[in-house]
């Protein structure tokens, strides 16, 4: 054929308006079945070497929406070319095509968000930094927000006047916030909670008011606690982010407890230090790390006072441990003939 007359009749066919958006329409199919391909062959050989498992659910996810937004920015691009379209087709195609690319994202962003919630609860359910409820409000949270700005972002698209809709909100939240503010208190107290990391699932703390137990549940409005008495309590969240907590296992589970002793003046000291070392040295619910260590504190009414100090793995052996520990030290003591001396008065009596 020839090149003038091919030439020809490519300029022939600008002429015809429809063809020329069906052929722009056409190149970026080609485009878009050009970056499957890519992402299919290549893409995901590539991250299925890596050990990390969270670019093959990026690949998963990101595939669909790419190829189709290829596509629909080929439509959206026929739609503009000159002469520009009829009304009201010149503002209603451009945006329902946006409308489905802003929809193909929204999507893909969500369901990313929930692969990623129940690929990640099972893990912290295991660290027990946050209760299940707690952790799967925050991802409802987070999918609300999202399509909610997907949803805003749609209208501005279509240009709806949102000033109306924001006003309106105000008002329905105030509302809102002066109806459920204990409510909204106690959320929020949770949220600062798990933000601060001031204790976990499986942690003993003591309260202000001197409960001591162990952290079972950080909810939405309240933390449960089941203390040594095997009684649950149950604190709201905005008294507990409000509250001095001692965290007896933050920052390490280890804890140390201290064991008073006293002895009869006129004991060999160093003789009692070296037994109160063998006897907790001898306790397997004694940790070897920190070393225990006695220390001489006073000089009291009736006897010298030494304090033992070990550490044990886990705040709850506290109690027992100190008992087993008092136990095997007043065997020792009688072994050895040690007195433990217990309060006395001389009373003289003065014959007149």
């Amino acid at each position: 054929m020839d090149l003038d007359l091919l030439l020809n009749k490519i300029h022939l066919l600008q002429d015809y308006v429809f063809v020329k958006r069906l052929a722009v329409i056409l190149i970026y199919a080609l485009f878009a079945k050009g970056a499957d391909l890519f992402v299919d062959r290549v893409l995901r050989r590539w991250t299925s070497r890596t050990r990390i498992a969270f670019d093959d659910y990026l690949i998963a996810f990101l595939h669909t929406p790419i190829v189709w937004s290829l596509a629909w920015l080929g439509v959206l691009h026929a739609l503009v070319l000159p002469p520009a379209l009829d009304d009201p087709w010149r503002t209603v195609l451009p945006a329902l095509v946006k409308s489905l690319l802003l929809s193909t994202w929204l999507v893909a962003a969500v369901r990313l968000l929930n692969r990623l919630a129940e690929r990640n609860l099972a893990a912290v359910m295991a660290r027990g930094k946050v209760g299940q409820d707690i952790y799967l409000l925050l991802k409802n949270v987070i999918r609300v927000v999202v399509v909610v700005a997907g949803l805003l972002w749609l209208l501005a698209i279509w240009r709806v006047d949102l000033t109306p809709l924001f006003a309106s909100a105000g008002i329905v939240g105030i509302a809102v916030a002066l109806a459920a503010k204990d409510t909204l208190a106690n959320f929020f107290g949770g949220l600062s909670i798990f933000m601060d990391n001031t204790y976990r699932v499986g942690d003993y703390v003591i309260l202000d008011s001197g409960e001591r137990g162990e952290v079972v549940t950080i909810g939405i409005r309240s933390t449960r606690m089941k203390t040594r008495d095997d009684v649950l309590i149950t604190i709201p969240n905005s008294l507990m982010a409000n509250s001095k907590i001692i965290n007896e296992s933050a920052p390490v589970p280890r804890f140390r407890i201290r064991v008073p002793v006293g002895v009869a003046y006129g004991t060999d000291l160093d003789r009692v230090e070296e037994i109160i070392l063998t006897v907790a040295k001898a306790n397997p619910g004694v940790s070897p790390e920190p070393e225990p260590r006695v220390r001489l504190r006073m000089f009291g009414d009736s006897s010298v006072n030494f304090e033992l100090l070990c550490w044990v793995d886990d705040p709850s052996l506290k109690g027992l441990e100190t008992h087993k520990l008092l136990k095997a030290i007043y065997h020792a003591f009688n072994r050895e003939e040690i007195v433990i001396p217990f309060p006395q008065r001389d009373v003289h009596l003065i014959e007149k």
